[in-house]
């Protein structure tokens, strides 16, 4: 396993790997950059096919939330941290106060919260083994929804700069992955008088924004071809890459996942074939805003009121972008 020399390395602070026998852990903690502050990033556990594999998810989330947190403007630096294991079959409230003593030994340099694979009910576990921990269920809570307002806002923002439209009235938009942030995302477009069409590889997930929603649903991998004003990746990261954006029939890409290039070029290559890529580290930034703000001053109507900004935000980068000739990502 290369860790100085891998790919998504990108010049981290540090990474820290994680055993505890007696739970079964196996964990990696990611610090890519303290420049802005202490680092944050949530808990992904996953059933990952190699070490490899698992290395390079928490390098690549890592960065990503050293530029969530920039762009953002929130005072913390990026971090990730990811858990060895199927979260279905593989928790224990034993793996759990061991991950916690995991972060609590870097004395503060990472806080971690909830993310892919993790729920509130996890970071209580934690908790109980370290302060540098955020997302508790009785403290800020779930980010889903402030992360699916954020995305909200981002595609918002992408319909006004690319079709001068400021409501979403007959906007079609494919959802791929209707977990917990594409389930609330799916909420606000359809509030918003906007048509779905919506894949997951969970069957019970996609039914229920069916019955919810009165969305369309189609098979995972026929997302990708569908005839649609935007393309919203709100399941696992790198799904675009050379094989799917030639696909897209979509005029705008914004999502609620996390690294959905597969590598940084394909940014270029969205922007080449005219599609607008809204960032996913701006859009997605709603649950770091939300988690950051959690203390004894806590208050749900103003962390939604900061994650609304994510909609001037995305604007901002698609008109520098213009007047630089670049592209968005």
């Amino acid at each position: 396993m290369a860790v100085f020399g891998a790919d998504a390395f990108a010049g981290h602070e540090a990474v820290h790997f994680f055993h505890d026998a007696a739970s079964g852990l196996s964990a990696i903690i990611a610090v890519h950059s303290s420049a802005l502050g202490t680092a944050g990033g949530g808990v992904r556990m996953r059933a990952y096919d190699t070490e490899d594999d698992a290395l390079r998810d928490a390098l690549r989330l890592s960065r990503a939330m050293t530029y969530k947190m920039a762009m953002a403007g929130l005072p913390y630096g990026g971090g990730k941290s990811v858990i060895i294991g199927d979260p279905r079959t593989d928790k224990s409230i034993a793996l759990f106060r061991a991950f916690g003593r995991a972060v609590d030994s870097l004395g503060g340099r990472y806080i971690c919260g909830e993310d892919v694979g993790t729920t509130p009910d996890d970071m209580d576990v934690i908790a109980g083994e370290t302060a540098h921990c955020r997302g508790a269920s009785g403290a800020s809570g779930d980010t889903s929804p402030a992360a699916a307002f954020g995305v909200y806002q981002g595609l918002r923002a992408a319909v006004r700069h690319r079709f001068g439209r400021d409501d979403l009235a007959g906007i079609t938009v494919a959802v791929q992955g209707v977990g917990q942030v594409g389930r609330h995302l799916c909420r606000h477009l359809a509030d918003a008088g906007a048509r779905l069409i919506v894949a997951d590889i969970d069957s019970e997930a996609v039914a229920r924004v069916v019955d919810a929603f009165g969305a369309e649903a189609v098979a995972s991998q026929a997302i990708f071809d569908l005839e649609v004003d935007v393309f919203s990746p709100c399941a696992l990261g790198a799904v675009l890459d050379d094989q799917t954006i030639a696909r897209l029939k979509a005029s705008i890409v914004c999502g609620g996942a996390n690294n959905q290039l597969a590598e940084d070029r394909h940014g270029t290559a969205l922007h080449r074939r005219a599609i607008l890529y809204a960032p996913d580290y701006v859009v997605n930034a709603g649950g770091a805003v939300n988690a950051t703000r959690e203390g004894p001053d806590y208050d749900r109507a103003e962390v939604m009121a900061a994650v609304e900004q994510i909609y001037g935000r995305t604007l901002a980068v698609f008109a520098r972008a213009e007047r630089d000739a670049i592209a968005p990502a």
